[in-house]
């Protein structure tokens, strides 16, 4: 890549990145997971890596099943730092309020 071009791109990536930032928190403040019991342990546990609406955008065809395997992958596989008391609440909370029968 010439000089040149490693210039613009230093000088557009800040400002694409403060533009794709700002409207994914725009967009962000509007999502609301359902009330009920283990709603603050999802958020604790699940908001940390990704966004919630990941979990309303599935949760039109998850299963218990299916957010048991979520959970899984999200622990053993990314590496999320979630015990064992917190994957039963969290799954109990995405099954009852997200999950399909």
């Amino acid at each position: 890549m010439s000089a040149h071009a490693m210039k613009m791109l230093n000088t557009l990536l800040p400002a694409l990145v403060a533009v794709f930032s700002a409207s994914t928190f725009a967009g962000e403040a509007q999502i609301e997971l359902k009330e009920g019991a283990g709603r603050d342990t999802v958020m604790a546990n699940c908001a940390m890596c990704h966004s919630i609406d990941y979990i309303q955008m599935n949760s039109l065809f998850m299963k218990r099943t299916d957010w048991q395997a979520t959970v899984d992958k999200m622990v053993n596989v990314m590496g999320a730092p979630i015990s064992q008391d917190d994957i039963s609440v969290i799954l109990d909370y995405l099954t009852t309020y997200y999950g399909v029968e």
